[in-house]
């Protein structure tokens, strides 16, 4: 974490410890089992810290396996051979290192204050902190350490609190980028083997296909292309919402194991209370939701080391978890609730029809809009802006480009004229990178930035036909170098090669958000012609502009 050391000598120093730590703990572990340290009394038994030695040899020897696994990886060129922590992954370790050690000073200080043992103390702190509440047996009792609880939880609780954003920041906001991008991926592979070409369809989900014309016959080709946009946003909105329930699912499952495997080893350990399965899941379930009863409680030395290592696991399980469920259940019944009440008690400034009509469509599919002879393209796209809308820029004076005109200079004009666009959309962009939910643009808004770049949609130049058969090679894609998504690319001129908005090289593709993508490319864009602009080859400076100025002045008279 300090980077004092090379990556290369740190790791094989830090997976040497665990593994030291984790063989030591086992043999201290095994030699207090045997009989040479048992006594005759019927009363033997073992301790709180004999469990929690368990616990830690166990989390060593994993973390050391994940180790080593990431040496395998990088041996096998899966990802970069050096690593370092981003901002989010320090500050979650940061966090996590802090909360114990906040943990364990307060059991500490309060087991001497009110005459605990320390893990009797732990085992306090834990659920105090997590605001469980079980221990009966375990209050503060004197005036001293009731003061001090004052301070010490509201501590504890806002720790717990900046640990929770830490791991959604973590694991949600940047693990779901990677995981969408893969979805995408499959999602784009299965449509694309999937083409019907007598019937001209394509698959686009379980049930849903639609027309697609593989080898556009009969279109222009801003028309093909505008085709291969529409079938690839389809297939971005089923991996999305494939995604939101996969994320769910997984992490349903993994609290459920939580639940019931948790409450399997609760009744074990508490088998001198003669806790049932059904007590258990009880005593479990009103854990796991820091509920806190107090009917119930671990009174042995292996249920309460059990409870502190279980329910620290429940933090991140619980918060994945719940953030699933907002993105998915929780959001539909915040729509179906809004959606209620507009059409009862508190219409919405669309109406009460146009809800109908809104809800029906999307239901059919948009077979009820053609029916009743509404606007499809208005239907389909009921949040998209328009183009005319949010790209174009208003007028403003430019100095530079007046003085062009009236040196009789028109190519020097539109030249200034381009440039202005570029840093005005920069502007835009910039505000768009920072929207939320993530901004998604229409064909003709893409069709618009693409032309700022220098590459046309109405041009067959640069662009190639979706690959209707996904090269692999001993289970691997083709060509490792290219990447999903042309926006990952590093070098500057990478929208030079042939692609499709169906190809893994598409914008759409890949982990960047389109406003990001598009920001990069128009910052590389106005690099370039600055560059130009101070070369001595006069020729490359005036090389006339990748848009024409009839579109300019077009785009900046209707706005």
């Amino acid at each position: 974490m300090a980077r004092r050391l090379r990556f290369s000598i740190a790791q094989p120093i830090t997976i040497i410890g665990f593994l030291l730590a984790s063989f030591i703990l086992v043999v201290l572990v095994a030699v207090a089992s045997t009989p040479a340290f048992q006594t005759s009394d019927a009363s033997h038994a073992l301790t709180q810290a004999f469990y929690y030695a368990n616990f830690a040899a166990g989390l060593y020897f994993i973390i050391a396996l994940l180790m080593l696994a990431t040496v395998w990886g990088a041996y096998r060129g899966h990802y970069e051979k050096e690593f370092r922590l981003t901002v989010s992954q320090r500050t979650l370790m940061l966090q996590t290192i802090g909360f114990m050690i906040y943990l364990l000073l307060g059991a500490m200080v309060f087991s001497k204050l009110e005459g605990w043992d320390f893990l009797d103390g732990v085992y306090w702190a834990n659920f105090t902190l997590l605001t469980i509440g079980v221990g009966v047996d375990f209050t503060p009792k004197y005036h001293a350490s009731r003061s001090l609880l004052f301070f010490y939880a509201i501590g504890g609780v806002v720790t717990v609190g900046l640990v929770i954003g830490s791991i959604r920041t973590l694991v949600l906001e940047r693990g779901k980028q990677k995981f969408q991008a893969r979805i995408t991926e499959k999602k784009r592979e299965s449509a694309l083997s999937s083409i019907d070409f007598e019937k001209q369809k394509i698959r686009v989900g379980l049930f849903k296909k639609v027309s697609f014309s593989e080898d556009g016959k009969g279109m222009t080709e801003h028309e093909r292309r505008e085709q291969e946009f529409h079938v690839m946003r389809k297939i971005q909105d089923r991996a999305e919402t494939r995604r939101r329930w996969m994320a769910l699912a997984i992490s349903a499952t993994a609290a459920a194991a939580l639940w019931l495997v948790g409450a399997a080893i609760f009744m074990v350990a508490e088998r001198n209370q003669q806790w049932s399965y059904f007590v258990s899941l009880y005593f479990a379930y009103t854990s796991l939701l820091t509920i806190g009863y107090g009917d119930l409680q671990p009174m042995s030395n292996s249920g309460k080391p059990f409870f502190v290592f279980w329910t620290l696991l429940a933090v991140p399980t619980l918060t994945i978890l719940i953030s699933n469920m907002g993105d998915t259940v929780v959001k539909g019944f915040s729509d179906a609730t809004i959606w209620l009440g507009e059409l009862t008690v508190l219409p919405g400034e669309t109406g009460v029809r146009s809800k109908i009509k809104s809800a029906f469509h999307n239901m059919t599919g948009g077979h009820l809009s053609r029916l009743l002879k509404t606007d499809e393209i208005s239907t389909q796209q009921p949040n998209a802006l328009n183009a005319n809308e949010s790209i174009r820029p208003r007028r403003n004076k430019n100095t530079s480009r007046e003085d062009a005109g009236e040196r009789g200079d028109p190519l020097e004009r539109d030249i200034h004229f381009y440039h202005y666009l570029l840093a005005r959309e920069l502007r835009n962009l910039t505000r768009d990178v920072l929207a939320s939910p993530p901004k998604k643009y229409t064909y003709q808004e893409w069709s618009y930035y693409l032309k700022l770049i220098g590459q046309d949609e109405g041009s067959t130049e640069g662009h190639r036909k979706p690959p209707i058969k996904v090269e692999k090679e001993a289970g691997k894609r083709k060509n490792k170098g290219a990447d999903i998504g042309a926006g990952d690319e590093k070098e500057a001129h990478a929208e030079s090669k042939p692609w499709s908005w169906l190809g893994n090289r598409s914008p759409l593709m890949g982990s960047k958000q389109e406003a990001e993508w598009i920001l990069e490319r128009l910052s590389l864009t106005l690099e370039r012609e600055l560059r130009k602009m101070r070369s001595p080859d006069l020729g490359e400076q005036r090389e006339v502009p990748p848009i024409s100025m009839k579109d300019l002045r077009r785009r900046v008279q209707k706005s």
